[in-house]
């Protein structure tokens, strides 16, 4: 089937030229409502502000502008714009995006145009000033009002965007389609469906991959239960997952018969079983009994048996089937009429039947629309701008009208909403605790299987398993008991969906956008409201909060077991916000079907990837982590007593927009998530001062020890030098003892003078190196740093008798009477010489004194 998907085409059908505001509609804003002339009309050019495309997310561009909008609430004057995306309002003191009027269209639940007629002043009695207003009602718990100045057209192109914007004609038109998955790629959510089975079998060393879904080898199995592809092409079920968790003993063919048994072919498969004990969580849909009650089935019959495996280690010993139906006892005797019904235990081996009493889905809009006028009512700030302290004389808690506080709280009571959520709180506590503590194997269903059952299933397997209560896991259970089984988010969002076949495959499943939007007597007091749009019942249309109150749900097990959770509030408010705005593909259509229809995970972004992507930015002091999580306290199951399911408003969601400072119930949790990641730092800071200090003691041991070694070179060099001062004395001696005078420089040169008779031998000086000798020879000791050679230069005088007398008095001589100069050891002065040569030719004319060698 080719889909209408180009991008270009998506782009173009949302922009109207036509809408676009002239410049006689463009008018310059004011500060506040009261700033702006309603009567005076100025034709102001006016372009789009240049710092809008800061503000403007990936493909998103602006449809409509509307100048000099006040926003009603908080009083302020700005521009309002409308993207493909959201309606976008801006401040013109601050030129920041104020949040409260910043709502996308999938988020807005309903809006209409009202004329609000003010008193006329004394003076103007004959004339009489109203106020063009837009009221916007969204689903996240906010009522905006706009204004807007009189005899213009922004209004009326405002509203006409709106329709468009969130009456959106096919699903391709919805802004996930048109900026892609961008960074934000999808995980194929098969796969990670096929993971969680495999955890639940306990073959966790299995991983699914898309050859594994193509090929069909993910039939793994264990001792009792296996997983079915009998749904692969959903053929049996249009609204169940591709793959069945089913008990073992259960062919393909008996599940098939047993599915023709229950409402819209949904049979009872397994949700989560205990590896340990063998009990199970199933789900279905209504059974076909008939207004009689008398309908059976014996492959259902044998099918729900099944899940009540024989106890581990009981050859005798069945567990108990708990059937748990959520809704009143009457309803489902009425659905009988419609050949629904209840099952009855006499068919059912070892059961026992409980009625939970949760109301239906137009129940829980009716009643979240009371709590959300109830809020805006009493409230710090109202939609029409009037504070309830005003409203009331006094503020309706903590004293002042006592009157107006006992109908205020008699009003939150009526409002229901509160006692839903127990209900749902107590249903899935009471599941929890039949198979935590009994071992028992628990069927939940409803009418349809996708909305009552769906709460308690994935409410109880959150209790049950610490894994569900970490991010990841949190991710994994609503893939699959929310989106995988088939929950109708379309429907119950008002958004369109993809069903239906034949000539016309897209079919719409929404609400209509306007109507009756009646406000509270107090607030009609402050001015006359009259609605341009005609009355729409609610109980036409498919919306319902049921996945919001669901989410209400684990914020109160949040806030009753702050350590057993690793997300936290705003994690889940986050949540909510994304899957209401239908800016990423995950929540969209009504079933895994559908979306595989729409090539979602192709076209559309990922929501749990977007998020790990905030997470990333700041890591684990992002916003989204519990900084009281310890896993530790809770890693069994959580099984709340009835006195603690005490439901109480949810201040991060329900009060964030008519008590912005009531709302703050996570600032311990910032500050104690601030005063740890500060720990952290200073932790960080110490480890690296530790490392430095370190570093700064292994380099100050290497110095010592190179100066420990330097002053051991310096001590032998020392010493080297007194030995070299001592041999350089006894050649100083020797050589005076021959006559000469010696004299050491302190460079190391020697310079040597020879004296004779004055009328023999003239005197002769010599200038002797220590590093050359003059005829350019030099001597070395590779054993010393000092050489001095001696060398004494004269005639030829080999014959002399000084040679005889000298070879006479050597001890070292040779018999043959020679002498053995230089390498006599009368020429080792020490290791600092080689030798010492001379010149004997020279000592012949020297005169030897009779007296030389006689002491001084």
């Amino acid at each position: 089937m080719d889909l209408p998907r180009t991008r270009a085409g998506r782009s173009t059908s949302l922009r109207d030229t036509d809408n676009r505001l002239t410049e006689f509609d463009k008018i310059e804003g004011a500060g506040s409502w009261e700033a702006l002339e309603w009567t005076k009309i100025d034709q102001v050019s006016r372009s789009v502000p240049q710092g809008l495309e800061g503000f403007l997310l990936e493909d998103e561009h602006v449809i409509v502008e509307g100048y000099g909008v006040v926003l009603v609430n908080i009083d302020e004057a700005g521009t309002l714009f409308v993207t493909n995306f959201r309606l976008l309002f801006l401040s013109d003191g601050s030129r920041n995006i104020i949040a409260l009027g910043t709502i996308p269209l999938a988020t807005i639940e309903k809006f209409n145009k009202i004329v609000t007629k003010l008193p006329a002043a004394p003076r103007q009695a004959d004339r009489s000033h109203s106020r063009r207003l837009l009221q916007v009602i969204g689903k996240d718990m906010r009522i905006i009002v706009f204004g807007f100045r009189p005899r213009t057209k922004q209004r009326r192109a405002v509203y006409d965007a709106l329709v468009r914007g969130t009456k959106p004609l096919r699903i391709w038109d919805l802004y996930a389609f048109t900026s892609g998955p961008s960074k934000f790629s999808n995980t194929d959510p098969k796969e990670q469906l096929l993971d969680e089975y495999f955890r639940l079998l306990g073959l966790s060393t299995y991983h699914a991959s898309t050859r594994m879904i193509e090929d069909g080898s993910f039939t793994l199995y264990n001792e009792l239960w296996r997983i079915s592809s009998l749904n692969s092409s959903y053929t049996m079920c249009p609204t169940y997952p591709f793959a069945l968790l089913v008990p073992r003993s259960i062919s393909d063919e008996e599940l098939l018969q047993a599915s023709t048994f229950r409402g819209r072919c949904r049979l009872p498969v397994i949700s989560w079983c205990n590896q340990e004990s063998g009990a199970v969580l199933a789900r279905s849909s209504q059974p076909l009994v008939g207004i009689m009650m008398n309908m059976r089935s014996n492959t259902d019959e044998k099918l729900v048996a099944a899940l009540c495996t024989q106890l581990f280690g009981a050859r005798e010993l069945r567990r108990k089937l708990y059937i748990a139906d959520a809704r009143p006892r009457k309803n489902a005797l009425a659905n009988g009429a419609m050949g629904g019904g209840s099952e009855s235990s006499s068919n059912y081996f070892q059961s026992e039947i409980v009625f939970f009493g949760i109301d239906n889905i137009h129940a829980m809009r009716e009643s979240l629309v009371r709590l959300r006028d109830y809020l805006d009512t009493h409230g710090a700030s109202s939609s029409d701008g009037m504070s309830s302290f005003l409203r009331h004389g006094g503020w309706t808690w903590g004293g002042g009208n006592l009157s107006s506080m006992s109908a205020s709280v008699s009003t939150l009571g009526d409002s229901g909403w509160l006692i839903h959520v127990q209900s749902v709180l107590a249903g899935s506590a009471w599941i929890a605790a039949r198979v935590a503590l009994e071992s028992a194997s628990v069927l939940v269903h409803c009418s349809d299987g996708w909305d009552r059952t769906t709460q308690l299933v994935s409410l109880a397997s959150l209790l049950l398993d610490p894994y569900y209560r970490t991010i990841k896991g949190f991710q994994v259970l609503v893939e699959k008991d929310w989106l995988a089984f088939g929950h109708p988010f379309a429907d119950r969002a008002g958004m369109p969906s993809v069903s239906g076949s034949g000539t016309m495959p897209f079919e719409l499943s929404r609400q209509s956008s306007t109507g009756s939007f009646s406000s509270s007597p107090s607030r009609q007091a402050s001015g006359s409201f009259t609605s341009q749009a005609p009355a729409t019942s609610h109980t036409q249309n498919n919306y319902s909060p049921i996945f919001l109150q669901w989410v209400d749900c684990v914020s109160q097990l949040l806030r009753m077991y702050p350590l057993a959770f690793e997300f936290s509030s705003a994690f889940l408010v986050d949540l909510l916000d994304c899957m209401l705005s239908c800016r990423f593909g995950n929540f969209l259509c009504n079933s895994e079907k559908e979306r595989q229809q729409a090539g979602i995970s192709d076209s559309c972004g990922c929501l749990w990837v977007y998020m790990a992507d905030l997470r990333a930015s700041y890591g684990a002091y992002h916003v989204h982590y519990n900084p009281f999580y310890e896993p530790s306290k809770h890693n069994g199951p959580l099984l709340p007593p009835a006195a603690a399911l005490a439901p109480t408003v949810w201040p991060q969601f329900h009060l964030r927009w008519a008590c912005p400072t009531e709302s703050q119930a996570g600032e311990l949790e910032a500050q104690c998530r601030n005063m740890s990641k500060k720990v952290n730092e200073l932790q960080k800071a110490k480890e690296e001062a530790d490392a430095r200090v370190k570093e700064t003691t292994v380099m100050m041991e290497s110095v010592a020890a190179e100066l420990r070694n330097e002053k051991l070179i310096s001590c032998a060099a020392k010493d080297l030098a007194n030995r070299a001062t001592r041999e350089s004395a006894a050649i100083k001696r020797a050589l005076q003892s021959l006559g000469c005078k010696v004299h050491f420089s302190g460079d190391g040169d020697c310079t040597v003078g020879i004296e004779t008779n004055a009328t023999e031998i003239p005197q002769k000086s010599l200038y002797i190196s220590s590093k050359e000798d003059p005829t350019g020879s030099a001597h070395h000791d590779g054993k010393s740093d000092l050489s001095v050679s001696v060398t004494v230069l004269a005639d030829d005088v080999s014959n002399n008798p000084i040679n005889q007398f000298c070879e006479s008095l050597c001890p070292l001589r040779t018999r043959e009477g020679g002498c053995r100069w230089p390498d006599a050891g009368c020429a080792q002065f020490g290791s600092q010489f080689v030798g010492l040569k001379a010149n004997f030719d020279a000592f012949d004319r020297l005169s030897i004194y009779d007296g030389y060698f006689q002491p001084e």
